[in-house]
């Protein structure tokens, strides 16, 4: 227990300094099945405050590729569970994070995706901290679930939002933060997103929540070559 204690200590200390500026840290392409306070669709993606001067949120990640060095960042998964605050657009200040880790995400992969996961959100948070518990995702039809710790730490229950067609919205051509591109927000609302973690607690139904695939830490894209008549 000491051990696991002081690994997550560690990796506490290097998400600190990995607020920092620094040089390229690896790249990765992640699922996320994310929800919000906010009404959808959240106002944070347009603008540079939420719907209400606080955006609880939760984000369960699942690595579906990447690398840092050589490290394989395939399979990890964590949890994001915090609140943006008031200033996190005018002044990059979160309020506070609980960054989770699936206890099957290797220390190597843990110390690669800190740097990668602050640099995606860009902002300096006034509560950060650390920990480790069990996470599971999955999806039935329209129906998408995610539980931090079997649902005791956090959990979300999201439905599909139908669309005209029946068959879905998604909402794309619209930036992921500092992520360099995402395949599109397929928009769904909560049944159930709730958090107990870390002393913070909040619960929301029928409120902003998608699921997006983002991509990070990829090459500039080639420049397109002159028109010529």
């Amino acid at each position: 227990m000491k051990l696991v204690r002081l690994g997550l200590l560690m990796l506490c200390v290097s998400l600190l300094i990995a607020s920092k500026p620094a040089g390229p840290s690896g790249r990765m392409t992640a699922d996320y099945v994310e929800a919000c306070s906010c009404h959808l669709f959240c106002p944070c993606y347009f603008n540079k405050h939420a719907e209400h001067p606080y955006c609880e949120f939760n984000m369960a990640v699942n690595v579906r590729e990447g690398h840092s060095g050589s490290t394989n960042l395939t399979g990890a998964k964590y949890w994001l569970t915090g609140d943006l605050g008031d200033a996190w657009g005018t002044e990059k200040k979160g309020k506070w994070v609980v960054v989770s880790f699936d206890p099957k995400t290797t220390k190597a992969q843990r110390d690669a995706l800190a740097p990668i996961i602050l640099e995606t959100y860009g902002l300096k948070w006034g509560d950060l901290k650390v920990q480790e518990a069990p996470i599971e995702i999955r999806q039935n039809g329209d129906i998408a679930e995610a539980s931090l710790a079997g649902g005791q730490m956090a959990y979300m229950k999201l439905k599909r939002e139908p669309g005209a067609d029946g068959k879905g919205v998604a909402l794309k051509n619209v930036n992921y933060f500092g992520a360099k591109s995402n395949q599109g927000f397929q928009l769904y609302k909560s049944l159930e997103h709730r958090a107990d973690v870390a002393g913070h607690k909040f619960s929301y139904s029928d409120r902003n929540a998608f699921l997006i695939t983002i991509n990070t830490g990829e090459p500039k894209p080639p420049v397109m070559p002159a028109h010529k008549p």
